[in-house]
């Protein structure tokens, strides 16, 4: 089997849908648990460096997300203390502890598909479905680091022309404007040009074949049983109501009924399988590396 990231685009839509949607979902504290675990190890996996500024800022946001739930709602039964005749219970941090471990999962986990899901990947993925959609999510796509590299270009042409100055506020502010107006312009352009191309490529007029490098093998048929089989049992015990759990007025408690457990280590195995697989890899690399 190949590395997590080379395996088929559709086979990865699978599985983000998957592992994305059951953390969405679910309020439960174990699945939150392993949802955050499991994204937060897989883009460090990911990471050719560490980018401590992200995790910072998560780590900000998770700080803040937790923090508002007790100070702006007071349900519950277990007051820990009271501040300005708010008490603030125990339910409510708990669930504010949970609801922002869960968003930063599901941050984690989309970061990750962002450096996997390339433009060309999410070409394959949607283009035999909508290829219209597929084209505007490529050109969004494209746009973005475009749009990046020419606003560097304009900025540094403004500064060494004298026109671009940032002495002060007023300055700057006066400059960024600028830019502003010469990129929505070169935007507006751009596109007209874009379009007229496809246009004469006959874009529109008849059903069109697409090449793609992406093919189904028997890597990808392993990893889509090894996705379904796990996400059926999690839809099983959710159905069954056997993974339910409340915070409000009083915290339920953790069922360890033989489908709930059934269901936790579903969800661990399947928020960690492309961990497995890229340390397999890893360790598969550094092997052949040893025999030469």
């Amino acid at each position: 089997m190949r590395g997590f990231s080379e395996l088929n685009p559709a086979v990865l839509m699978l599985y983000y849908i998957c592992v994305i949607g059951t953390a969405m979902f679910s309020m439960h504290p174990v699945i939150i648990i392993l949802s955050f675990i499991g994204s937060a190890a897989l883009l460090v996996t990911l990471e050719k460096r560490p980018h401590l500024k992200l995790h910072l800022s998560f780590f900000l946001l998770f700080l803040v997300m937790s923090l508002i739930n007790p100070i702006w709602y007071h349900n519950g039964v277990t007051v820990l203390f009271v501040v300005n005749d708010s008490p603030i219970t125990l339910e409510a941090l708990l669930y504010g502890v949970f609801a922002a471990g869960m968003i930063l999962g599901v941050l984690y986990r989309l970061r990750t598909f962002t450096m996997i899901m390339t433009a060309d990947k999410l070409m394959y993925v949607f283009g035999r479905f909508s290829p219209k959609l597929s084209l505007i999510l490529s050109m969004a796509l494209r746009y973005v680091p475009l749009m990046r590299t020419q606003t560097g270009k304009i900025r540094r042409t403004q500064k060494a022309l004298g026109i671009y100055r940032g002495d002060n506020i007023a300055d700057t502010l006066k400059g960024e404007v600028r830019i502003f107006s010469i990129m929505a312009t070169w935007s507006l352009e751009n596109g007209i040009i874009t379009a007229d191309s496809m246009a004469a490529r006959g874009y529109g007029e008849h059903r069109r074949t697409s090449f793609s490098i992406f093919r189904f093998g028997k890597g990808d048929i392993l990893f889509l049983i090894l996705c379904i089989i796990p996400t059926a049992l999690i839809i099983w015990s959710f159905a069954a109501g056997e993974v339910n759990f409340s915070f409000y007025p009083a915290m339920s408690g953790i069922s360890d009924s033989p489908l709930a457990v059934t269901c936790y280590a579903a969800y661990g195995f399947l928020s960690c399988l492309p961990i497995i697989l890229e340390w397999k890899e890893e360790l598969r690399w550094k092997y052949l590396m040893s025999k030469i």
